[in-house]
């Protein structure tokens, strides 16, 4: 026979059971990397607060994650150094400098070692993650702006803007190639997704660079209404996306069939871009008014528009999918939007779940579950 108290703890669990279910967190932390608070915030996403701040020597611009890894990587660019954050103890581990100073780094997809890129030295190095030092440097042909790792073709390509040209870096062979792209000032640059294509932003004359990677011929150039400084691409990779100066809009570019598929308002002055995937939505931050506009990939239409703070800069979702994370640089905080409230109405407006003050200057943001 059941005792009162027995009852009532059975009871109390019925009710947070069925809160959970209506979507009360995420079982896992965010690690929020705070430029100018010298630190990484982690946000517990069952409770929606901050737990942590792990003070760093240095002002990160970066973290990045790997599901085979229980930890967090920050990027601090000015002092050159990556520190190894446990995912378990949220604490420092390791730390390691790649050179005086870095611009950007990623992970190999398998999760085995870090690239990170050096534009002071022109370097670019690898950094195992078992033994946490550099074991390999490359020179490059120029001073490095963007990098990109390819899926299985080993190949690194790295946009080179005052030279006109990306370096193409085939790992096996140990060589470097450098393409040169006549009156360009290459930007960003991304693999197409089965490595045969790079795509590279052209900051100059706002035209999308196509290239053939076996050959380094310049198979097209799509002209495009923005300057792309900003990209992300769909979950599938099947469809691309681009935002910068020159029109409150993001173009939509299909990179399997190397053309423009179409361009939608979408705020103003649209930066960074993110899309999540089930539904396939598409939120753009806008930072000089505040807010993020959703738009439906399937049909390019707005269907949402969310007030989310000063500066928004960077959006992340959970891996289920459920929250879409927004940092807002200006004011410090995270907006948290439930996906299940973002739904076409005549106001097309997007409520919020939660804010969450997480420090200053916050500017990257990776998700890791527990």
């Amino acid at each position: 026979m059941l005792s009162r108290r027995s009852l009532f703890s059975l009871a109390a669990a019925a009710v947070v059971s069925c809160r959970r279910k209506r979507g009360a967190g995420f079982p896992g932390f965010a690690f929020v990397a705070n430029e100018e608070g010298q630190a990484v915030a982690v946000v517990d996403l069952t409770a929606f607060a901050v737990v942590r701040h792990i003070r760093l020597e240095g002002n990160p611009a970066l973290v990045v994650t790997h599901a085979a890894r229980e930890a967090v990587y920050a990027l601090t660019p000015r002092t050159g150094t990556v520190h190894e954050i446990s995912t378990t103890r949220l604490a420092v581990r390791r730390k390691m400098r790649a050179g005086p100073s870095a611009v950007s780094m990623r992970m190999e997809p398998d999760g085995g070692a870090l690239w990170v890129l050096c534009a002071e030295t022109r370097q670019l190095v690898r950094v195992p993650l078992e033994r946490f030092q550099p074991e390999t440097r490359i020179a490059l042909p120029g001073t490095p702006v963007d990098f990109d790792l390819s899926r299985g073709e080993d190949r690194i390509a790295v946009s080179l803007g005052a030279e006109a040209a990306v370096a193409l870096v085939d790992l096996r062979r140990r060589t470097v190639r450098r393409i040169t792209i006549d009156g360009a000032k290459p930007g960003l640059v991304r693999f197409r997704k089965d490595g045969r294509v790079l795509l590279v932003g052209d900051r100059q004359r706002r035209l999308l660079s196509i290239v053939e990677t076996a050959s380094g011929r310049i198979q097209s150039q799509l002209p495009l209404a923005v300057t792309p400084e900003h990209l992300c691409f769909k979950n599938d990779e099947g469809q691309m996306f681009l935002a910068g100066p020159g029109m409150d809009a993001v173009v939509t570019v299909y990179p399997y069939q190397t053309q423009v598929g179409g361009t939608t308002l979408a705020g103003r002055a649209p930066g960074f871009l993110a899309a999540s995937s089930s539904p396939d939505y598409l939120f753009v931050a806008n930072p000089q008014s505040g807010d993020v506009t959703i738009v439906d990939i399937q049909t390019q239409r707005v269907i949402a528009v969310a007030r989310v703070g000063k500066e928004p800069c960077h959006i992340t979702f959970t891996p289920d999918n459920q929250y879409a994370l927004v940092l807002n640089r200006g004011s410090g905080d995270m907006a948290v939007i439930r996906m299940a409230a973002v739904i076409a109405r005549r106001t097309k407006s997007a409520p919020l779940f939660t804010m969450i003050p997480v420090g200053s200057r916050p500017v990257s943001a990776v998700v890791r579950a527990v």
